[in-house]
Order: structure tokens, then sequence, then C-alpha cells
């Protein structure tokens, strides 16, 4: 069975397969930490320094201003279950290799935002911090010693003139192709032969996430009451360019699933009511995700971090079969939500942060897993980037055990 395989029968809800071997991801401090307490250094993670599209590269200028032998501490390393390439973000290799676990999903890798992309422009940089425009338009500040993701304090949109502009200069539908990267047709050939699962979308594409992006927060909420149909007229434009840029991609190779990216909660609940997901969200789920099911897209994820209970109904109504990654401090509980939506794929799950009280209570944080493997449509792993407060050696007793609880769960 290939990975692309075992995939879409989990995806499917076959509890007589063991589960896919994957982890969220890890921040740099964390892999570094790691390798100093005795994970085996072969493949150190390698930063992807070309500019592409903003799919796969988004930060970029930041992650590549630093030092080059050593990650930003604050770097997301992926390790599969969430998807590669993004971010302008490294692969994990050595940790994967070192559990043996399955391969990535990879990430089609074509321009779902502005094209013609912004040029990158250096605004201000010292030894200590960088200040830039990046390829979505948006400015940002990334400080070198922190290193954590670069902070937007500037957005391309600031009112309605403005998105007029960009819709006009940027979001033409008729310049499909030239959304494609230089070297699609070697990606193509890959895509085409692939073993693994081939995903749309990601970061920063969604209907709260991309005009969260490309308007910053503040902005976007005093818009949803002042230029409601400004935001409308956003929704319905990313929606046609995504379905015109979808339907090129699907009449050349098929898609397994689809990753919208919302990071729409935080630590006590939704950051919009369900009146104005209602309004403002849901109307282009469905146009989206009706389109890619009828186009044979059947799985739909949606990635949105802290507490989305009072959320999770609306993302079905609007087409969603799968969620992730359910942070447990944030008050998700993955058995319930079983309960409650019994067809609902989930993936993630495991208090990232409880890994490093050890071996007592990694066991009772697995209790769950094994609960909820037992029916299927669950890819269990950390609810988020591991922190680099877990030692290796809680890290290597976690995931042995989680990995033993999979394996047993093979007809």
């Amino acid at each position: 069975m290939t990975l692309k395989e075992r995939f879409l029968e989990i995806m499917n809800f076959n509890p007589n397969i063991r589960t896919i071997k994957w982890e969220f991801g890890y921040w740099g401090e964390t892999i570094d930490n790691w390798y100093a307490q005795g994970l085996p250094r072969n493949e150190y993670p390698r930063i992807p320094s070309k500019i592409s599209t903003p799919t796969s590269t988004l930060h970029t200028p930041a992650w590549t201003s630093g030092r080059k032998d050593k990650l930003p501490k604050g770097i997301p390393v992926m390790a599969g279950g969430l998807y590669w390439p993004t971010h302008g973000t490294p692969l994990d290799n050595d940790v994967k290799n070192y559990f043996d676990l399955d391969k990535s999903k990879i990430l089609v890798n074509v321009n779902l935002l502005f094209s013609p992309m912004f040029e990158v422009k250096i605004r201000k940089e010292d030894e200590d911090s960088l200040t830039y425009q990046d390829v979505d338009g948006v400015t940002r500040t990334f400080l070198k010693d922190s290193a954590t993701i670069p902070a937007a304090i500037e957005w391309p949109i600031k009112g309605k003139k403005s998105w007029e502009k960009l819709k006009h200069e940027r979001l033409n539908t008729k310049d499909i192709r030239n959304r494609f990267p230089d070297n699609w047709d070697t990606l193509l050939k890959n895509y085409r032969e692939r073993d693994y699962p081939l995903a749309f979308g990601g970061h920063p594409y969604g209907y709260f996430g991309t005009p969260s992006h490309i308007l910053g927060y503040e902005n976007l909420f005093y818009f949803y009451y002042d230029e409601p149909g400004l935001i409308h007229d956003i929704q319905n434009t990313f929606t046609e360019l995504w379905i015109n840029i979808f339907s090129e991609v699907l009449s050349q190779v098929d898609v397994d699933h689809i990753h919208i990216w919302e990071d729409i909660s935080f630590g006590k609940g939704s950051m919009v009511s369900p009146a104005m997901f209602k309004e403002f969200i849901l109307p282009y789920y469905k146009k989206l995700t009706g389109f890619l099911k009828s186009h044979g897209v059947k799985i739909i994820l949606v990635d949105t971090d802290g507490d989305c209970n009072e959320l999770i109904p609306l993302f079905i109504e609007g087409g969603a079969t799968g969620l992730y990654p359910f942070e447990v401090n944030c008050g998700m509980n993955i058995v319930k939500v079983r309960k409650d939506y019994p067809n609902l794929q989930i993936c993630g799950g495991i208090p990232k942060t409880n890994i490093k009280f050890g071996k007592k209570e990694i066991d009772e944080i697995l209790k769950p897993v094994a609960e909820v493997l037992k029916s299927g449509g669950f890819i269990p792993f950390g609810d988020h980037f591991i922190p680099p407060d877990v030692p290796w050696e809680e890290f290597k007793y976690y995931r042995n055990t989680l990995n033993n609880m999979i394996d047993s769960f093979e007809k």
C-alpha cells in the first residue's frame, strides 16, 4: 500500500489498517536542542532560498537573513502532518528517519495570491532586525535574535481604493498560466508519479485566513462592520480565482485533498461570531467545496488553532470533512468531537506541551488516541509544533509509544 493509498483509506474511516505516522512539525530551536541531546545529525534541515510562489516561499527573505549554519529559533520545521513546501520552511528528515515516520504530504506549488507577486524590498536591516516587503505585499519585521515568525506591520489593502487597484493589477483570472512556477513541468511529472498524498491550498489561503493576512486582523474586524461590501468582494474574487486555478491544475493531475488555512480561533473560542461566519464565510465555503467535490476532491481539511468547538458545525455545513490540529489545552477533546461528529476526520489532538512531563503523563495523553483510533478517520500527532522545552528523551518515549500503538491497529 502506498502512502497515498493509506491516506485515502484512513480518511475513509477504514479502522483495519494502521494510520499514518506523522508529526505536525517542530520549531527550529527544538530541532537544535535535540541534536545536542542525542538526535543523530545526518540531514540538517535546509531552508529553501529561491523565491517561487507565496504558497511555498513566503517569509523566505526573513529566514535567510540570519546565520547560515543554524536554524532560526522560531522557524517551523515541517514533519508531514501539515504540508510542504510552505512558509519558506525546511522539511525534517532526521527525526523522520530515526522513528521511521512516513514521508510528508506535498502541497501543489502554485500561486493562489497576487500575480505578479510583489517585489521583495528591504526597508531596513541591521544585525538585530530586518524590515522588508514580502512577495504578498505585506511589510514585516523580523527580529534576528528571537527569530520567530516575522510580524506584519503594514498590509497591501487599506480600503476599497487599494483593493480595486490590486484586484485589477494582480488578481486577473486571464493569466492563470503565469501563476505556475518555472519548474512546473518537473513538478507535474513528480505529482503524476507520486506515492504520497497531494494537496491544494495551505497557508495563507482561507476565508478568514486570506482577508486577515492581506488586511490585518484589526482592519478586518472593523471592515466586517464598516465595509461589508468590500469583504464580500474580496471573498468572491478569491473564490473565482481559486476555482479557475484549481480547474487548470485538475485538468493536468488528480489531487487528493485540500487544506484551507483559517486560524480563526484562539485559546478561548472563535474570533468571529457564528452569525458573522454565516454571513461572510459560509457561502464561499459552499461554493468552493461544492466545486472541488464535483471534480473528485472529496477531502476538505481545515487548519485552525485554539478552541474551535462552536465553529465545527459551520465548517461541516460549508463542506469541510476534517479539521486539525485540535489543541487539547485550548479545550479540544478528540473523544468528544468524535462522539459528536462521527464522520469528521481528525488530525492532531495530542497536547504537545505535556510531552515534557515524562512517561506517566505521556501514557495519559495517549489514552484518548487509542480510543479514537478504533473508529478510523484519525491521524494522531502533536497539536502544533513541538516546543523547545520538550527534551529528546521524553519525545523518544512519546513517539515510540505512539508508533507501537499505531502498529497494533494493523489487521
